[in-house]
């Protein structure tokens, strides 16, 4: 346990998140150079690369080979830099220990970076302040600038703040030395009774509800039967493992471990973000604080053109409403 790290990249919209998550994949060597056929890799939805944002979080395990000679396990998370996703955020976050907090050189800190920062604070996370984007022409005359705001929102020193071009791969491999340092590994029990966080989950039309998930204390198992605390529902567990670019099998997860599980769960509303799971026959005292449900934003009726189509669009809204806790709809 003392070798895993897990992280988030939190960031204003448009501040090169993901791509600076494409160059960790390249540097530790979970990508190579010929896989890269897109940028921002991990946002494989086609609906994300058009528009060159992220919209679901994507978890990713890398392995890292640290100065020091240890090998260490990096579970890195990127999260939606869009406002109406902070919910989202605010459950990834509950998954870490630390956060990078990225700003762009040329734009400073913006609406987003502040949000997301108080969010982290408020996680107690290790934060790492990142300037990106310094390869830029436009950079030269900001940097300066940017770098005041970032010390007077974060109280850090200068010695403290990270100057990479994500693009270029610039700076990259020190970033990774400093997430190896500064953030602390994963506390918890492994023995103890299961406590796991749900924060994110995402439907598979062969395999039923697969659930992203933290373990904090004990361990999980293939055949376990579990509990979802929010929903009171219980499933025995079909498959266990970690993510990789793939989702790869280890039929086990102890505490501090960051993986994903299929539990032949049909129903989309058993799977709330931010739920805790535990054992259905021993079962953990209390429950990861911070759920709750989350409330709609933006109301809207649809209606399909053709009336045949009802049902297709029924069936559509189903299988959104799995993807994507925020949504309510009565057909």
């Amino acid at each position: 346990m003392k070798n895993i790290r897990n992280f988030c990249i939190i960031a204003h919209i448009d501040h090169g998140k993901s791509t600076l998550a494409d160059r960790m994949l390249e540097l530790t060597g979970r990508v190579t150079e010929r896989e890269m056929t897109n940028a921002q890799i991990l946002d494989d939805n086609p609906l994300e690369q058009e528009r060159g944002i992220t919209i679901k979080l994507h978890a990713i395990q890398m392995d890292y080979t640290a100065k020091d000679g240890q090998l260490y396990s990096l579970n890195l998370i990127d999260t939606p830099g869009h406002v109406d996703f902070t919910y989202e955020v605010s459950r990834s976050l509950a998954a870490c220990e630390g956060a990078l907090l990225v700003v762009d050189a040329t734009q400073g800190v913006e609406a987003q970076t502040i949000s997301n920062f108080y969010l982290a604070l408020e996680a107690n996370l290790e934060i790492i302040p990142v300037i990106n984007k310094i390869d830029l022409p436009s950079a030269v005359t900001t940097l300066e600038n940017v770098k005041h705001q970032i010390m007077d929102l974060t109280g850090c020193s200068e010695e403290e703040l990270h100057f990479v071009s994500a693009k270029q791969g610039e700076g990259v491999s020190d970033l990774l030395e400093t997430i190896v340092r500064k953030i602390p590994a994963p506390s918890g029990n492994p023995e103890s009774p299961l406590r796991a966080l749900i924060y994110d989950s995402l439907f598979d039309p062969y395999r039923g509800v697969v659930v992203n998930f933290r373990v904090f204390d004990g361990t999980i198992k293939e055949k376990d039967k579990i509990l979802f605390m929010a929903t009171n529902m219980t499933y025995e567990v079909e498959e266990v493992g970690i993510l990789l670019m793939k989702r790869h099998r280890t039929k086990e997860l102890s505490a501090g471990q960051v993986g994903y599980f299929t539990a032949s769960i049909r129903n989309l509303q058993d799977t709330k973000v931010g739920d805790t799971i535990t054992h259905f026959h021993r079962q953990c005292e209390t429950a990861i604080a911070g759920f709750k449900v989350v409330k709609p934003m933006v109301f809207s009726g649809i209606y399909p053109a053709d009336a045949d189509d009802y049902e297709s669009l029924r069936e559509s809204l189903a299988k959104l409403v799995l993807n994507d806790a925020a949504i309510n709809y009565e057909p």
